[in-house]
């Protein structure tokens, strides 16, 4: 199981435990969230969907700029701006992609290819065709810049408001 997978079946795993009924009625409110600079579109979506996320994204810093950064080595962060998002897969070397055999101007799988991680099964898409369905979706990318150790980290996973827990 890659890092990737590990975390996704990890939130997964906590998913499981109750986190829509009884998290709901404690749902942070858009003026809680520890943001930096959100654009007025990502204050609506997090009061729309705030407590339909996970708690990972509901714990992580919400940034909406590349100017903005981690406030510590390991913190996890959230975005839903593209450019945060590019920047970050930039940064990384990393390019837009998702599972061969996809239909490359509509994939149903988002996914990043990093150097020298075996990416053969998959398949390298522009920009525009990966932002579609993450926007259409109302996803949101869940990121590291560092692991706490201070070395950079190419953890990420998207999460949903629509997502089913377990």
């Amino acid at each position: 199981m890659t890092t990737h997978q590990t975390h996704a079946h990890e939130e997964r795993e906590h998913g499981a435990h109750g986190t829509t009924g009884a998290h709901k009625g404690s749902a942070k409110t858009h003026h809680e969230w520890q943001t930096g600079k959100l654009s007025a579109d990502d204050r609506k979506y997090l009061e729309q969907h705030g407590d339909e996320l996970s708690r990972s994204t509901q714990r992580a810093k919400w940034i909406g700029s590349p100017d903005e950064h981690e406030d510590h080595p390991g913190q996890t962060l959230a975005t839903r701006s593209h450019d945060v998002i590019q920047q970050w897969a930039e940064e990384h070397k990393a390019v837009p992609a998702t599972i061969a055999g996809n239909d490359a101007n509509n994939p149903r799988v988002l996914r990043f290819n990093f150097p020298g991680y075996g990416g053969q099964s998959l398949q390298q898409i522009s920009w525009d065709a990966w932002f579609k369905p993450f926007d259409a979706r109302d996803l949101v990318f869940v990121f590291q810049q560092h692991q706490k150790a201070g070395n950079q980290s190419n953890f990420f996973h998207l999460d949903s408001p629509d997502r089913e827990d377990g």
